[in-house]
């Protein structure tokens, strides 16, 4: 349990430490990081799998 301890703190002063570099608040970088870029990182990877599924699907289909 003292390792999920540690690294909650190593992030929280993660964020803090952003937040002071870009003249932000604590809650402001947050919000960006999970509410805006996790979101668009996580849907966008997915639709680039699939993208690269439908491409090697049809780039086999050709093959044989």
């Amino acid at each position: 349990m003292e390792i999920v301890n540690y690294i909650y703190v190593y992030c929280t002063d993660f964020i803090i430490n952003l937040a002071n570099i870009f003249n932000m608040s604590y809650y402001e970088v947050n919000f960006l990081l999970f509410i805006i870029l996790y979101p668009i990182l996580f849907f966008g990877s997915i639709l680039i799998y699939i993208l690269q599924i439908k491409r090697m699907n049809k780039y086999t289909k050709k093959t044989h």
